[in-house]
């Protein structure tokens, strides 16, 4: 009896375990056809995005059977195209990846990483441009570009032979460091590159200009691609301010105002010109335009330190490794954003299509005036105000002070002159400071004692305890001046009787 009970609960155990490994195993394949079909999804969505592969110069379809692969001839150096989603994910494994927004990293020969700052021009800031009134009202996609998201990859050769045929009177060598930030350039910054390409209509002939006059390289106009991103009213976190990115003593020392109610350093003409006279005065003590690049970044006592703890060598890649971590990506990063400005057509970046603002003039104000009275009399929005005289902090021209000008569209100067008298007059008292200010003579609500009412109420409830305690100065009186009287008055007697005994 007992075996049967035994053979019937192996039997039992048998069926079940049997049971379970068959669900187990359709559970398992149920589990591995669902990724698989996830995987094809995924797979198809890519090839539907980006199906073509670049061969040379000829853009052709990629092969859908293993076969048509198999019997395709290489044409060329192949060049494969990427999009901006994928660009992370095709990264090549020798090639130092980026970790941060505001550094890079490099590897050395040796192996070594050497972490890198990028220069606050290279960093993202999509609310600035946003927020742009020229970037928003001048400035629209080119809706016949081809391509724009796409990266193509090129050989190392090929950007060795760009940098080399760019006509230059500054030094543009390629390496490793320059290569990682064009890859950032025609990478992540791509639509800001396409920003700067369309807002260079506004800049670049103020900056060719501004060098031409103090006989400097015309290539030195890419500086403020990396200082600013040919954003005018651009701050960077230590206080430097404009296109060309000054500190205050700096810009001060080249006669640009800055104090609460104007800050020249963002007018972008007259910063171009302390700019230029900064470099050329830069030029002046080292004699090598990347030292002057350098010393424009970090300070010329910094170049110097850096010189002496190299030996004595003058030059940038030398003393490379002595200069902060900022100043060690400024020069490639100019290199790159010069070779940038110049091939982006190759890198499929098409430039934003730029509508030139109006004609402009100035005109002398010798007394205060309010955009607002502008605004108001002649019909110019407020925005087109601050964007055409972005060096006035408060919205108001300080006339008084010293004669100032004020920029406007060359049509509404006329008119500006015409209605003068009425534009003045027009009412902003609570925008404006108050010249005359009457005091209030209303019955006061807290009256403060003085410090002779409050030593008169000192003596009279000094005087009323005296009395209290029956004790009286002369006259039924108490004052200090009395009491102290009558003290010296003793010592005397006393004296006098010393001196009789």
């Amino acid at each position: 009896m007992n075996t049967k009970r035994i053979k019937y609960y192996i039997l039992t155990i048998v069926i079940l375990a049997g049971i379970s490994i068959s669900m187990n195993a359709s559970l398992r394949d149920f589990a591995l056809q669902m990724s698989v079909s996830e995987v094809n999804d995924k797979a198809s969505e890519k090839a539907n995005k980006d199906p073509k592969v670049l061969k040379g110069n000829v853009e052709i379809d990629e092969p859908e059977d293993e076969e048509a692969e198999e019997g395709e001839e290489d044409d060329g150096d192949e060049v494969t195209l990427i999009t901006e989603d994928e660009e992370e994910d095709s990264v090549d494994t020798d090639e130092p990846k980026v970790y941060e927004e505001d550094e890079i990293i490099v590897t050395g020969k040796d192996g070594k990483e050497e972490i890198i700052e990028v220069p606050e021009g290279l960093v993202l800031d999509e609310e600035a441009d946003s927020s742009d009134y020229n970037r928003q009202r001048y400035l629209s996609e080119d809706s016949t570009a081809v391509m724009p998201n796409v990266i193509p990859m090129f050989e190392q050769q090929v950007y060795i032979d760009r940098l080399k045929r760019m006509p230059t009177a500054i030094e543009m060598p390629w390496n490793s460091v320059v290569q990682k930030f064009i890859d950032r350039y025609s990478g992540r910054l791509r639509r800001s590159v396409s920003v700067m390409l369309g807002a260079q209509n506004f800049y670049m002939p103020i900056f060719e200009q501004a060098l031409e006059v103090y006989d400097l390289p015309l290539e030195l106009k890419y500086l403020p691609v990396i200082e600013s991103a040919l954003k005018p009213n651009a701050v960077s976190r230590v206080g430097a301010t404009g296109l060309w990115q000054f500190m205050v003593a700096t810009g001060k020392r080249y006669s640009l105002k800055v104090n609460s109610m104007i800050d020249e350093r963002r007018d972008p003409v007259k910063a171009s010109y302390a700019a230029a006279h900064y470099l050329s005065d830069l030029y002046q003590i080292f004699g090598d335009w990347a030292l002057v690049i350098a010393a424009y970044n970090c300070g010329p006592g910094n170049i110097q330190k850096a010189i002496q703890r190299s030996g004595g060598k003058k030059d940038y890649w030398e003393i490379y490794p002595y200069l902060p971590s900022e100043t060690r990506g400024y020069v490639p990063a100019f290199i790159a954003a010069n070779y940038i400005m110049t091939y982006y057509c190759e890198h499929n970046i098409s430039p934003m299509v730029a509508t030139l603002p109006e004609e402009t003039d100035t005109i002398m104000l010798f007394q205060n005036l309010h955009f607002k009275q502008v605004s108001d009399v002649l019909g110019i929005e407020m925005d087109e105000l601050r964007a055409l005289n972005p060096q006035y902090r408060r919205d108001v021209v300080t006339g008084y002070s010293e004669p100032t000008d004020l920029r406007l569209p060359k049509e509404y100067i006329e008119k500006f002159i015409e209605k003068q008298d009425e534009i003045f007059a027009y009412d902003v008292s609570d925008l404006m400071k108050r010249d005359v200010v009457d005091v209030n003579e209303g019955s006061y609500a807290y009256k403060p004692s003085s410090s002779r009412a409050y030593r008169k109420k000192y003596v009279r409830s000094r005087h009323n305890k005296l009395l209290k305690k029956g004790k009286r100065g002369k006259h039924g009186k108490w004052s200090k001046g009395k009491s102290s009287k009558k003290k010296k008055s003793s010592r005397r007697s006393k004296r006098k009787k010393r001196r009789r005994r």
